[in-house]
């Protein structure tokens, strides 16, 4: 007996999909070895009935029809069942396992199911959730607010502070828990602390001591270069100029090369944006574009006082050190900078948009550096 020839949905499905592009039957039939008959009943079966059913055909229709019946046999069964146990659970007990599966299936339905009227439900929450619980969760909305603001660079003690700063009365200790509860964590991951450098430098006059203390703007300035990497550009430079008293950046330059250049332009911008009086100390390590003749004589024009880092100290110089760990944590790290103009306009929003205008920091008591210099000029 002639074995019947059997084909795959795709098979039939292509067929079906050549008839709807211009084929015809006959000449479907004579180059695949189909038969008429055959095709004829795949177009039936599988072309769709109508726009409105999308890609609906009579055969998919038969299927849901045929599992539809299925689920409502079942349904049936089980609601037989359920009548004789639905006495033996509480409504509290339905209402619990409602509340619990709400975030899977709509509460319309597990309702009706369930045979619990929605009006007892919905009552029932009003006394479910606690004056406490209504607070957790206003707070956690305020939490994931400012996380979110800070591009998730925040953790719980400047969150904390910024609660505080909005009027909400809450310790530091509820908003971690809170933040535990709700997986809100901070991007930032402790910083990587440098070694002392084994090459042969010329020591240099050290005015600053680590003594950070200031009393007042542009009276001690701190700089360094760190390097930051582009895709198509690789890596490229920032020269940082740093006010230890308002943790401001007052001044930055971004190149593709490190070099004596970078760090004059770095000082050019912060003398031109705050215009400090003579005597002004600016620190830096013994790195060779500072200790230059050309940066040199560019402090000696403008009255600063040259002040270096101790050879493999770089607590020296440890406020310029967090300031490039702190970026490096919240922005370079984070990202992948495709060429030196993309990593220039982030470093720039980053710098101006966010650090000096919006990043708050425990050391200033919890103010934004653009604040405390601000609040400064203002009195003075």
């Amino acid at each position: 007996m002639k074995q019947k020839k059997k084909y795959n949905d795709d098979f039939k499905k292509t067929i079906v999909e050549l008839y709807h592009t211009g084929s015809s039957v006959s000449a479907l039939s004579s180059e695949y070895g189909v038969s008429e008959v055959t095709i004829y009943k795949w177009i039936k079966a599988l072309t769709p009935i109508s726009e409105e059913t999308g890609s609906l055909t009579p055969k998919d229709i038969a299927a849901i029809q045929k599992e539809n019946l299925r689920m409502k046999q079942e349904i049936e069964i089980l609601k037989k069942g359920y009548g004789h146990i639905r006495q033996k659970v509480t409504d509290n007990e339905l209402i619990d396992l409602i509340h619990e599966q709400k975030e899977n299936y709509p509460i319309q339905v597990m309702c009706e199911v369930l045979d619990v009227p929605r009006s007892t439900y919905y009552q029932s929450l009003e006394h479910m959730e606690s004056n406490r619980d209504r607070e957790n969760r206003q707070l956690t909305e305020e939490i994931h607010r400012i996380h979110k603001e800070s591009k998730a660079r925040y953790g719980a003690p400047k969150i904390h502070q910024s609660l505080l700063k909005e009027g909400y009365a809450v310790s530091l200790k509820r908003v971690q828990r809170l933040m535990r509860k709700a997986g809100i964590r901070s991007i930032t991951v402790k910083k990587f602390r440098p070694q002392k450098s084994q090459g042969t430098v010329i020591e240099r006059t050290n005015h600053l001591e680590q003594d950070f203390t200031t009393t007042t703007i542009n009276e001690k300035w701190v700089a360094d270069i760190t390097y930051i990497h582009t895709l198509r550009d690789g890596w490229c430079y920032l020269a940082s100029v740093l006010d230890l008293h308002s943790k401001k950046i007052v001044g930055y330059s971004f190149s593709r090369s490190m070099t004596t250049d970078l760090v004059l332009q770095a000082l050019h911008n912060a003398v031109t944006t705050q215009n400090p009086e003579p005597g002004l100390i600016l620190h830096t390590d013994l790195g060779t574009q500072y200790t230059s003749e050309a940066f040199e004589n560019a402090l000696k024009a403008y009255e600063i006082k040259q002040s270096f880092s101790r050879k493999g100290c770089p607590y020296d110089n440890a406020c310029m050190e967090s300031f490039h760990a702190i970026l490096k944590k919240e922005e370079v790290h984070q990202v992948k900078y495709l060429d030196y103009e993309s990593a220039k306009l982030a470093l720039f929003q980053y710098i101006e948009g966010w650090y000096n205008r919006k990043r708050i920091h425990g050391q200033i008591g919890y103010r934004t550096p653009q604040e405390v210099e601000d609040l400064i000029r203002m009195s003075a």
